[in-house]
């Protein structure tokens, strides 16, 4: 299983003071370092975080791992992402208000818009993936217009505080990562997951990458970024082998 680092919330750590530290790029190059398998960054229209300059480094500067790009289906975002060709491109819903993206990507409602945006994208030689919700629709809206891979939306998840409502949820999840898996889609999955909550993720063998940032990122400052990574890696490889056992 891979790991994505996504080194979103050092920008924003920098942002903060509008300086020039931490550095994203910097972070990058150890998240690679420490054993991350991708270092994912999102490029939000209003700029809260990442920079234009700070992916174009960061695609020139990353050369041994995948860098995914999260993005918005825009025009401005399109042009930018066939210009600067990331391996992938995750395609996110995005509103300027919410503090983090609060849930999937409404495929199915859109594929009209999204079939030739998706076209555009391969074309240009990038791998397209679509972040949803584990919803069966919306994996089959995803097969039907090409997409690459899926990233399934742990959000639900990783809020869930009701221990029942959570395994139910992990089920969810699973059976998401199978019904997709068997339509011939790379599973991915991402959002919110912790230190705490990531094994039970982790333990669905049809996903095979998970997309982290804010936790890695957070425990970073007590923990060193390098040391953050390899412990979440580490929880990773626990939770395919216990499940390997089993």
């Amino acid at each position: 299983m891979r790991l994505g680092v996504n080194i979103d919330h050092i920008a924003t750590l920098r942002e903060a003071r509008k300086t020039d530290e931490p550095d994203p790029v910097k972070g990058a190059i150890i998240a690679v370092q420490s054993g991350a398998d991708q270092i994912t960054l999102h490029l939000r229209e209003d700029r809260r975080h990442i920079q234009d300059e700070d992916l174009f480094k960061i695609r020139c500067t990353i050369k041994n791992v995948p860098v995914n790009l999260e993005m918005a289906s825009t025009e401005e975002m399109k042009i930018i992402a066939t210009s600067v060709k990331p391996d992938t491109v995750t395609l996110v819903p995005e509103r300027r208000e919410e503090l983090t993206t609060e849930g999937g990507l409404n495929v199915a409602d859109n594929k009209d818009y999204l079939k030739n945006y998706i076209k555009e994208l391969k074309n240009a030689g990038i791998k397209v993936s679509l972040f949803i919700d584990p919803d069966k629709k919306q994996i089959e809206a995803s097969k039907e217009l090409e997409a690459d891979a899926i990233e399934l939306h742990t959000g639900e998840y990783a809020n869930q505080k009701d221990i029942e409502l959570a395994k139910k949820e992990v089920e969810r999840i699973r059976e998401a990562a199978k019904f997709g898996k068997s339509l011939g889609l790379e599973i991915v999955a991402g959002h919110g997951l912790t230190y705490n909550n990531v094994k039970p993720i982790a333990s669905i063998e049809e996903i095979e990458e998970l997309n982290i940032g804010h936790s890695i990122i957070a425990n970073s400052i007590f923990w060193g970024l390098s040391t953050a990574v390899k412990r979440m890696k580490r929880l990773m490889i626990e939770a395919r082998e216990i499940k390997t056992k089993e």
